[in-house]
């Protein structure tokens, strides 16, 4: 069945609201399933920094196998994302995006057996740690490329910031619970059926995602044509905004590889998320070297950082939709993290100070978050966005592994965890320099896309797109 888009004579009066109301309506539908979806992931994705607590010793592994564990992760992460974005493109973001919903959570649940699968395929515990990360990154792999990208088959750029804001406002929503919940886990399991407390933990937190990756099969859509809650006239609306933005944009993947400022945005993603991974991956060590034992008291302090920087991550937003502008609200919050860290590895034994900074620093890394993903949708459409989202993301993803090992060889050399604090707290630094120098022309507002446009420039919009048809 195919719908011709309405003409301006058949608009309802006050398109402006009318396209507010339209684009309120899918945030409604589609964020609470994404942001489910992103808290579990999160949960799953760094709870081995609270496993790692008591896991050590109980399988007999150094901090360099476990930061060895925690990176590997990365790189089967990193070979299957490009795959997984283009089979999202091509299968549906329903079906695949439950795929990896389910196979992850069954790879993180088996990560609570690593010593008997061990013995069961007769290898070194560590290596079956290793294979269990390793498999975990290649189930995971394409998540969150998968999910920016299907946000950009319902909203044009300059939407994008408000709506990743609350997508990613998951992060540290998932981190800030997932403290708690982790500490309390490993403090009351201990020793139920002859399971420790971190085996009880992976095992149980592992189970949500098993569950959501049935409400993303029958809630999710796979773009504007199929969706049935949708009138005829806001399907028109949307796909108009759309193809209007598209005609600026790189449609071929081929030219987005050679465009120099999409690997700009990978040098970016590169360096914060450095930061970021070694911060999510060490916190609880961190914190422990301060002198904090109690893993329930360890979780409720990470949880202080990751509640402020709800706050800020949602003002960033807020502010940068308001003005329009972008590049600050990235390259600002960017040098605030590199130097919280840096601060906080500086006071590391002044417990107050050193929560303080840190508090500082995740808020900063976390807000810039939001804003910088809007980036690659001003560059890229179609297939181009598909697996060139997921390239930016793979590559930077990278960092994940970097974050990991530069912590765990600053303690190695010199005793002291801390001293990879300041080398992250660098890393920031840099980010916020490259995030300067993306083009200021790439990041403009640009009318079609203005939530405040009037009425009469919504109609052209709409009756630029009156030569298509919807499915």
């Amino acid at each position: 069945m195919t719908t011709a888009p309405p003409t301006s004579a058949t608009l309802p009066a006050g398109t402006s609201e009318f396209e507010e109301r339209t684009y309120r309506k899918v945030v409604r539908r589609l964020l609470p399933v994404l942001l489910l979806c992103y808290v579990v992931a999160y949960l799953d994705r760094v709870n081995v920094g609270f496993a790692k607590l008591q896991m050590l010793d109980d399988l007999g592994l150094t901090d360099t196998m476990y930061a060895i564990g925690a990176s590997v992760f990365f790189w089967g992460y990193f070979i299957f994302e490009v795959p997984s974005n283009v089979f999202l493109h091509k299968y549906g973001a329903r079906f695949w995006i439950a795929r990896i919903m389910f196979t992850w959570g069954l790879v993180s649940m088996a990560l609570a057996f690593v010593e008997p699968l061990a013995h069961l395929a007769h290898v070194e515990t560590a290596t079956m740690f290793y294979a269990l990360r390793f498999l975990l990154g290649i189930c995971e792999a394409g998540f969150f490329p998968g999910v920016i990208l299907y946000l950009n088959y319902w909203f044009p750029a300059q939407r994008q910031s408000r709506v990743m804001s609350g997508f990613l406002i998951a992060m540290p929503v998932s981190l800030m619970l997932g403290g708690v919940i982790s500490g309390w886990l490993m403090e009351h399991t201990a020793g139920l059926f002859g399971y420790q407390g971190w085996q009880w933990m992976l095992l149980l937190e592992g189970v949500p995602s098993l569950l959501t990756a049935f409400i993303v099969y029958f809630s999710l859509d796979d773009g504007i044509e199929r969706a049935r809650w949708l009138t005829p006239q806001e399907k028109s609306l949307l796909s108009a905004n759309l193809q209007k933005e598209a005609t600026h944009k790189t449609a071929r993947f081929g030219s987005a590889v050679r465009d120099p400022r999409v690997w700009l945005l990978v040098a970016i993603l590169l360096t914060f998320n450095t930061g970021f991974y070694g911060l999510a991956f060490w916190l609880p060590s961190i914190i422990k070297a301060t002198g904090v034992q109690d893993p329930l008291h360890i979780g409720l302090l990470t949880a202080i950082p990751y509640g402020v920087a709800i706050i800020a991550t949602l003002a960033n937003a807020a502010h940068s939709k308001k003005t329009g502008e972008r590049r600050l609200h990235a390259a600002i919050p960017a040098l605030i993290g590199g130097v919280g860290l840096i601060l906080s590895a500086a006071f590391a034994h002044q417990i107050v100070l050193a929560i303080t900074f840190l508090t500082i620093a995740t808020a900063g890394i976390l807000a810039l978050m939001p804003i910088y993903w809007t980036f690659p949708g001003q560059l890229l459409s179609g297939a181009a966005a598909a697996a060139g989202i997921a390239m930016i993301n793979a590559i930077g993803n990278l960092s994940g592994f970097t974050g990991s090992m530069i912590t765990a060889v600053a303690k190695n050399l010199t005793g002291d965890i801390n001293n990879g604090t300041y080398a992250l707290g660098a890393c920031l630094l840099v980010s916020c320099v490259l995030i300067l120098l993306v083009p200021r022309s790439m990041l403009t507002r640009t009318a079609s896309t203005d939530g405040s446009k009037s009425g009469s420039q919504a109609a052209r919009a709409m009756k630029h797109a009156s030569g298509s048809t919807l499915q």
